[in-house]
């Protein structure tokens, strides 16, 4: 009897702990996020928008601990111009010069491990993967209460962009930063 009762009350505990430490994931809602995009080069910049496919994040608690994103590429926007050099602009990024979207319609991001910052902050490792190129991705994100926001910047170099790049051969004033910036606001 006195086993019995030991056994039912390690199981009672095993139980708890298990409920304690069980990982929630927290699906986000792809049309109330945002994705933001923009782009600099010498004398100027360009700005848009692109759209979350679909995306989660994963939470222990109240702590992130995991999130994986999709993002459609074929939706690539141009939202600082207008009528035909928003067209040529458009038409530009999603061809092979930059991120090729015919043949790479998706871009990936998943997290490899996450470090809590301060509250509800953390720094991100990640693998981001553009044109079928996979390459490591470090950036801040702060989720609390059903809204997570980042910045990222993104080197489009590593993504086989290499497009008006300065460090690929482009002439300094038809330059493009080899860096662009993406300002993520996604609602879970």
């Amino acid at each position: 009897m006195r086993n019995l009762k030991s056994i039912a009350l390690a199981l009672v505990v095993a139980l708890g702990t298990l409920t304690a430490t069980a990982q929630t994931t927290k699906k986000v809602d792809a049309s109330k996020s945002k994705v933001l995009w923009l782009a600099k080069k010498v004398g100027g910049q360009h700005s848009g928008d692109i759209t979350l496919k679909e995306g989660a994040l994963v939470f222990n608690g109240k702590k992130l601990v995991g999130g994986n994103f999709v993002v459609d590429m074929t939706t690539i926007n141009t939202t600082d111009l207008q009528g035909e050099w928003k067209g040529k602009l458009d038409g530009h990024l999603k061809n092979d010069d930059f991120f090729a979207v015919e043949k790479f319609p998706t871009a990936t991001l998943v997290f490899k491990s996450i470090g809590a910052k301060s509250g509800n902050t953390y720094t991100v490792n990640a693998d981001l993967t553009i044109k079928g190129i996979t390459a490591p991705i470090t950036f801040d994100i702060v989720a609390n209460k059903g809204v997570a926001t980042t910045k990222l910047m993104v080197d489009r170099t590593k993504y086989d962009i290499k497009y008006a790049s300065k460090n690929f051969g482009a002439l300094a004033d038809k330059a493009i930063d080899d860096e662009f910036e993406l300002n993520v606001n996604l609602k879970y």
